[in-house]
């Protein structure tokens, strides 16, 4: 990797200082880098550094002899040292193996310690440990040792044989073993196909399926669930040597690795601890077991009919389908559906990994030989011959279907990214970019449009190939017929207007000579008989041929990240409109499949309950285990997501039959699809106490915020229900996989634990309390005892309506899980209840309009953190007051050693010139004194279980020898009764809930507002705001709070933009709410009508907009009377027509009044954007987000005061809302967290290996989209650019920006940012067109979304302004540089450090014009600011007033040739003068400032300090190493020390004034 030749002098010294272990500069094997003496032992390995002091390099992986012959006898040799060097000598060993002469050694095999896990590793032979990438073993490392027990994370990565070139084989995540057994219990679960290889083409890789089979029900070819993996990077591919890497976690991260705390580890843990464990395996009594993966892909070649042979790459671990799946996407091959693949002759089973097939190996020839078709096979077929058709048509995405979705990224790139550019780059670029946004981007203009947020792309006006391709009405074929092999026939009208009709048979495809009218299946003369509908297309149609090719060539070029899938649907708020063709897979899928059965398996549906269950029952022990777990609980998931979201549009529409057809329309229930449906109406008076209709409306989203959180703690033995939370139309539907037996008994009947009338009657069942046990400390929920009926006491460890049902199949599931959260007081007033302080001075408790208010997840986290810090500090402080009275009476006892605290002695003596040293060890003292006391050692002497006592009883602990803070969920919980014995304890809870409300008022809200105001949060419109509420623990009812506390903040200008978009998100939800009961009350027909009326009362300045009810003659009277028990409205259908625009904002503030609290000053929707500064096409882009409303793609004018602005045509479609629990990958975030840790600490490389790493497993779990992947991707490319590989930053950023307008959506805020860093990456590669047309559209976005008066634009402005000074246009980039100097004196106040970097940029560009007195008085503006704020003597003053003198110079000397030429007239003596147009590395220099990217110069002399810093901190831990162990603590300071002396980029990640 060291021989870049960009690599930035940073990222050289990176290398110089830290190689990687025998991995050199210079590509000599196991040569030392020239500035570290040969470490004594592998604990100074130059890698130590890398690893956090203290850990020790990974004492027993010990490499196999197939990584060649001489290996063995040096692992022997190693083996006989002594435990330290050994290890150097192993991993030398290795790496020298690794590195052999001129790199053609035999790959490195890449190893795993078999006493990780328990027992071999099987899957991993053929684990798809990640994409032909890396060739080492990385052990999770918790910082201290390897203390996370036997399931810490140990990938086994495998190496790729060919340096260059992507390799496509990816190894598979299954096995074929285990492929079938995944795929007989989660049918469907199938992966698609025709992303596959599309991926290779772009380095990425894809994993095969889980079951093939049943994904062919809906043809494989098209199944849409496409879930391909894995990058593989250019770094990847150039890495030929790698080296054992230790995975860090920051001290803050415990590793979850879903077995649970493992105790027995203890004792091993100590021992590794201090490096002296031999590595001998006979004594733990794990035989070792060395697996070798040994995965070096190889070429087939492939005879195809019709075309050249041509060569694969492929992998041992791939299986045949997967070469299938290539086929089929490749331009060539694309057409063929129903072949095989045959070797010498024999068929091979599709299943079958290519490595255990006899006789195949590099060279061989595979021959695709056509096979008859089936009924199935051919309506495959046709099914894939029309997704080929349709491969560039949008309209799937904008109609929401099928988990497609939207990205322009293209259109703004033109295709001329990295190196698949269409047209290079030349110098001479300058002359030709036209840099002129348009009108509306420019600062100041008030214009927004909103056509330009979905330009129309080039590729979508498809080259059409057929006029019509249908079934034929003459199906199913007659028995006589079936009897010749017809199969099923097709009807085509070709371009050239030739109607013709096809039969399929079993030998392919041929004409007929039936019409439209006449039966007639006999062969047309000539048939044409082909065995692909394309060659037979083909021949009857030249346009047809033409064209398919060329739409062909166009499908491939496409990115594949336009084109996979993603995970959940996303939905498009504006679409143009589109004219609706005909397809006969849509109109089959609409009428067939789709009402009854999911699309994948014929005839049957999918039992999602058994399914989902059984993906939690997979083995977790090793990391390939857990992939496969979180891979297949992520692909049922979201199955089931996108089943149940279908489920609940058929429920509304009224497709669906009722259970209980006879009961009232509200209390109707469904199941359709194995899939549970009820509505958010208050049945039987369920909720009476709780707020009737409103209660059972929150109930949904309060139970599925209970199913994640179980679901995130994911105990082994309790299950939870599968649970969707559809919005759509008005109506709430919750969807739930069904227990199985539930339905066939009553529900009191089946509950055993829990109590099904809100705390009357309750039981209580041993095993669940067991199970429940498991969950209460991560939760924080105390086990209490509660009275039932007969007044007799039942134990629980949830709340009262939490039910435990076993099901037939055995399992302890829990349902309603709406109360897993402590009550919220604030909004919960009781009876002589008095509130703290602070909750009364903000007008609380509120009577809210339901008794269901929970506190969040996050503020229960964030309230215990706050407590513990509390709880640690006192005991602290009692600690030092113990000491200090022993030291005061006995002065010998200076250094003594009581058992209690001899190591805090002897630091106290040597720290005792400052209090804060003293804190900082008495917090060590605490944290062991109360480690010793839980361990119930003997040793603690009494005062000090008495400091500890003290403390938890002052924060609240349930423990009075540890810290641990519980709440009791049913406290305040009406109809619950707590037994006498439990008063106190009952007392406590109460005080314990009134503390964390007001904790929530008095920490989390100001803390929110203190972190908008310093900008480390900056959201940007509704979504983004509610998030960073949500982070802390604060709910979207509190938002009234957060805008009232802002406008009493001192210097709240600073907090407009916070201000503005609470204001909005306050009157859109208020909207929301309105919209929902407004329309309950409408029909299907009205729909439209209602939609554009409500829209324009609400935006519109039309005065007295009237509704366009539906033609009468349409609604005929007989009709009515039926359907009155249909609509799940009133009666009257008609009501919503006549709400007028004063009305509906009426209502809307008094909404906001009584949910939020807040009294807003506005009675239409001119005075509220008048008043409050908003923009109408914000407030519709946040209305239209919220319900789910589609609006067609044209420009609405909002303030014509003659006509109303929408009409119903303007209303495409209403959009599902969907709540859903989102499965985590936690092995990958793991390495993701461990590599930003590096990042900061500046260890780059690691930490860019980890990111990799991280990126690999994310891709395995989640497919090829994900937002997770996003952010890998973006941290990824920040790091290429920051060591200085630009093209390679280029690339992984590109992908993240399709990727974050895939799956978050186009004009997210997130997408904005994205955007920005591109252009950034596009500009270091010197495509500076590109680089403009990527701001002018970010900045289009934030226009959009928000308005120009933001921090975030002021940047986006800078970038823009930079850009334009390097290419010349000093006017334009004077506009964007000025407004943003002004944007950032606003927000950050004129005295900032940022102000001051703007006024320079504005100098620079007017020194430029030549207009020197105008860029004096910027620098002079931007020096004082430097002055004051840095003093004198720093550099940035220093750089400032070097400038200041050389533009007095340049405006004198101005000066003097003005003089001389007024003088002199015509025959003046002009010096030449200097007018610089500034290089394009300064200006890159400026943009990285600008973006927070700082790169540390480093002089010859740092160089030697920093070698003299290093060499001292190896002797520092070689004597720690023979000592003990450093406290945790003190490490870390270790760490901070070295962070000013790394010689690499600082990184902040987020954006930083220089």
């Amino acid at each position: 990797m060291g021989n870049s030749a960009v690599m930035s002098c940073c990222r050289r010294v990176t290398e110089l200082l830290f190689p990687a272990r025998g991995c050199s500069l210079h590509g000599e094997p196991g040569e030392r880098s020239p500035l570290l003496k040969a470490p004594p032992s592998a604990a100074g390995s130059a890698d130590a550094l890398g690893a956090s002091w203290g850990s020790v390099p990974f004492p027993d992986v010990i490499p196999s002899a197939a990584a060649g012959g001489g290996l063995q006898e040096r692992i022997e040799r190693a083996q006989a040292l002594p435990a330290g060097e050994g290890e150097a000598a192993v991993s030398a060993a290795c790496s020298d193996s690794c590195s052999g002469a001129g790199g053609a050694a035999p790959l490195p095999a890449a190893v795993l310690p078999a006493d990780l896990e328990e027992g071999p590793l099987e899957p991993l032979c053929c684990a798809a440990l990640p994409a032909a990438c890396q060739g080492h073993v990385k052990p999770e490392d918790c910082g201290v040792a390897r203390g996370a027990g036997p399931g810490a994370a140990c990938g086994v990565l495998t190496c790729s044989a060919q340096p260059e070139g992507p390799r496509p084989g990816a190894t598979s995540l299954l096995g074929h073993g285990s492929q079938r057994a995944a795929s007989s219990e989660s049918p469907g679960t199938a992966h698609s196909v025709r992303t596959r290889r599309a991926l290779h083409g772009h380095g990425v890789a894809a994993p095969s399926a889980l079951g093939w089979e049943e994904a062919a029900g809906r043809g494989a070819v098209c199944s849409r669930n496409s879930r391909p993996a894995v990058q593989l990077s250019k770094q990847q591919k150039r890495r030929k040597k790698r080296k054992l890497l230790l995975i860090e976690h920051p001290p803050g991260v415990a590793l979850v690795n879903g077995s649970g705390p493992h105790e027995s580890l203890k004792g091993e843990k100590d021992a590794r601890q201090n490096g002296h464990e031999e590595a001998d395996a006979g004594e733990d009594g794990n035989d070792q077991e060395v697996i070798v993966i040994q995965d070096t892909g190889f070429t087939v070649k492939i005879c195809a009919p019709g075309i050249e042979p041509f060569s694969l790459q492929v992998s041992p671990q791939e299986m045949v389908q997967e070469i299938h799946q290539v086929l089929m996407d490749r331009e060539d091959t694309c057409h063929r559906t129903c072949f095989s693949l045959q070797l010498d002759g024999n068929v091979l089973d599709n299943f079958a990994e290519l490595k255990t097939i006899e006789g195949l190996q590099e060279g061989s020839l595979l021959k695709v030989v056509e096979e008859p078709y089936t009924v199935r096979e051919a309506r495959i077929h046709v099914r894939h011959i029309r997704d080929l058709l349709k491969s560039l048509d949008p309209s799937d995405a904008f109609n929401g279907v099928d988990c497609n979705s939207l990205s322009f990224l293209s259109v703004f790139t033109e295709g001329d990214l990295g190196d698949s550019g269409k047209r290079k780059k030349k110098g001479t670029e300058m002359e030709q970019i036209d840099c002129t946004p348009p009108e509306h981007i420019l600062p100041g203009s008030k214009e927004r449009p909103l056509c330009a947020l979905q330009p129309q792309n080039r590729d979508w006006k498809p080259l059409q190939c057929l006029k019509v391709l249908t079934m034929s009405g003459w199906n199913p074929p007659p028995g006589n017929r079936k009897m010749h092999g017809d199969l099923m026939y097709l009807y085509v009208i070709t371009v050239e207007d030739r109607h013709v009709s096809i039969t399929a048979s079993t030998r392919g495809f041929y004409l007929n000579q039936s019409t439209a009218y006449n039966f007639n299946p006999k062969p047309a003369n000539p048939s044409f008989l082909s065995h692909s509908l394309v060659e037979l297309l083909n021949q009857i149609s030249p346009t047809f041929k033409k064209n398919f090719s060329a739409l062909q060539k166009k499908r491939v070029q496409r990115h594949p990240f336009e084109r996979i899938a993603t995970p959940f649907q996303v939905y498009s708020w504006t679409a143009p409109q589109a004219e609706h063709a005909m397809d006969c897979v849509r109109a089959e899928d609409a009428y067939t499949s789709r009402l009854g059965y999911e699309e994948h398996i014929p005839g049957q549906t999918r039992d999602w309950n058994e399914e989902l269950q059984t993906t939690r029952e997979l083995p977790r022990k090793n990391l390939p285990e857990r992939l496969l777990r979180e891979r297949a609980i992520f692909k049922v998931h979201s199955d089931f997501t996108a089943a149940a979201t279908r489920g609940a549009m058929a429920v509304i529409d009224g497709n669906v039959m009722a259970i209980n057809p006879s009961e009232e329309t509200k209390m109707q229930m469904f199941i359709w699809n194995n899939i549970f449906f009820s509505l958010g109406f208050d049945v039987r008076d369920h909720y009476k106490d709780f707020g009737g209709d409103v209660a059972a409306y929150v109930a949904p989203t309060n139970d599925l915020n209970g199913v994640r959180t179980y679901n995130a703690v994911d105990v082994e033995g309790l299950y939870t229900l599968g649970t969707v939370v559809v919005d759509y139309r008005g109506y709430r539907v919750t969807a739930q996989s069904i227990i199985p037996g539930i339905l066939e008994r009553e529900q009191e009947q089946s509950v055993i634990y829990g109590s099904i009338d809100f705390g009357k009657t309750v039981v209580s069942h041993s095993k669940y309390l067991e199970l429940l046990e498991k969950t209460s400390r991560p939760l924080k929920i105390q086990k209490h005892k509660v009275l039932n009926d007969k007044n007799e006491e039942v134990e629980l460890c949830s709340s009262v309506e939490c039910k435990g049902i076993i099901g037939n199949d055995g399992r302890h599931y829990i349902l309603d899980l709406l109360r897993t959260f402590p009550p919220d007081l604030n909004f919960l007033p009781v009876e002589g209840e008095e509130m703290p302080e602070e909750c009364k001075k903000m007008g609380f408790p509120k009577q809210h309009r339901h008794k269901l208010c929970c506190l969040r997840q996050e503020l229960v986290d964030a309230f215990v953190e706050h407590r513990y810090l509390l709880f640690m500090k006192l005991a602290a402080l009692q600690l030092m007051q113990q000491k200090a009275n022993k030291q005061e009476s006995s002065a010998a006892l200076e250094n003594g050693t009581s058992p209690e605290n001899g190591t805090a002695e002897s630091e106290k003596s040597e720290s005792d010139d400052g209090k804060t040293d003293d804190n900082v060890t008495g917090l060590d003292q605490v944290k062991e004194l109360a480690e010793t006391i839980a361990s119930d050692d003997g040793t603690v002497d009494p005062k000090s279980r008495e400091v500890i006592r003290n403390a938890c009883k002052a924060v609240g602990s349930i423990s009075d020898t540890s810290f641990d803070i519980r709440f009791n969920p049913d406290i305040f919980s009406p109809g619950v009764r707590f037994p006498e014995s439990s008063k106190e304890e009952v007392q406590d809870q109460k005080q314990l809930l009134k503390d964390a409300a007001a904790f929530l008022l008095s920490c989390q809200i100001p803390g929110l507002v203190k972190d908008c105001l310093d900008h480390t949060v900056l959201p940007m419109d509704g979504a983004t705001l509610a998030e960073a509420m949500h982070q802390r623990g604060i709910n979207m009812r509190y938002l009234g709070k957060v805008i009232h506390f802002i406008t009493k903040t001192p210097g709240h200008a600073q907090l407009d933009h916070i201000f503005k978009i609470g204001i909005s998100e306050l009157i859109t939800r208020s909207a929301k709410h309105i919209f929902k009961t407004y329309l309950q009350g409408v029909e299907l027909s009205g729909l439209s009508a209602a939609i554009s009326h409500f829209l324009n009362c609400f935006l519109s300045s039309f005065p007295n907009p009237i509704a366009h009810l539906p033609a009468d003659e349409l609604v005929s009277k007989k009709k009515n009377k039926k359907r009155k028990n249909r609509n799940l409205g009133n009666a009257d259908n008609t009501a919503w027509a006549s709400m007028t625009p004063q009305e509906l904002w009426k209502n809307i503030c008094s909404e906001a009044k009584s949910y939020f609290d807040f009294s807003l000053e506005c009675e239409n929707a001119d005075q509220a954007a008048e008043m409050y500064n908003l923009q109408k096409i914000t407030l519709l882009r946040e209305i239209s987000l919220k319900t789910g409303v589609q609006i067609l793609l044209k420009e609405y004018n909002f303030d014509n005061r003659h006509k109303p602005t929408f009409t119903e045509e303007d209303i495409l479609n209403i959009f599902p809302v969907v709540k859903h629990v989102n499965p985590k990958a936690s092995d990958a975030f793991h390495f993701f967290q461990s590599g930003q840790a590096k990042v900061q600490q500046g260890f780059l490389k690691e930490g860019c290996e980890l990111i990799n790493e991280a990126l690999n497993l994310f891709n395995n779990v989640y497919g090829a989209m994900h937002v997770e992947i996003c952010a890998c991707l973006r941290l990824l490319a920040r790091l290429n650019y920051i060591m200085g590989d630009y093209s390679e930053a280029l690339s992984n950023q590109q992908k993240a920006v399709l990727m974050s307008e895939r799956v978050l959506g186009i004009e997210h805020p997130n997408t904005i940012q994205e955007y920005m860093h591109l252009a950034l990456y596009c500009f270091a590669n010197s495509q500076l067109s590109t680089a403009l047309n990527l701001l002018y559209r970010a900045r289009y976005l934030m226009l959009l979304v928000f308005g120009e008066d933001h921090p975030e634009m002021a940047l986006l402005d800078n970038n823009i302004g930079l850009v334009l000074h390097g290419v010349m246009e000093y006017d334009l980039s004077l506009r964007f540089l000025e407004n943003a100097l002004a944007i950032s004196s606003k927000y950050h106040g004129s005295k900032s450090l940022k102000v001051a970097l703007s006024h320079h940029l504005v100098a620079r560009v007017y020194e430029s014009k030549a207009e020197f007195r105008s860029a004096l008085q910027h620098e002079k503006e931007g020096y004082t600011i430097y002055k004051n704020q840095l003093g004198e003597h720093h550099e940035k003053t220093k750089e400032s007033s070097e400038y200041l003198k050389y533009l007095t110079q340049q405006a004198v000397a101005l000066q003097r040739t003005m003089n001389e030429i007024y003088k002199n007239g015509s025959n003046a003596n002009i010096m030449p003068l200097k007018f610089t147009a500034p290089s394009m590395t300064s200006v890159l220099e400026q943009l990285n400032i600008i973006n927070g990217i700082l790169f540390i110069p480093l002089s010859q002399k740092d160089l030697e300090n920093l070698k003299a810093e290093v060499q001292r901190r190896q002797q520092l831990q070689e004597s720690i190493k023979s000592g003990e162990q450093l406290e945790p603590e003190d490490r870390a300071g270790e760490d901070k020390e070295a962070e000013p002396s790394m010689p690499s980029a600082a990184i902040p990640l987020t954006q930083s004034p220089a």
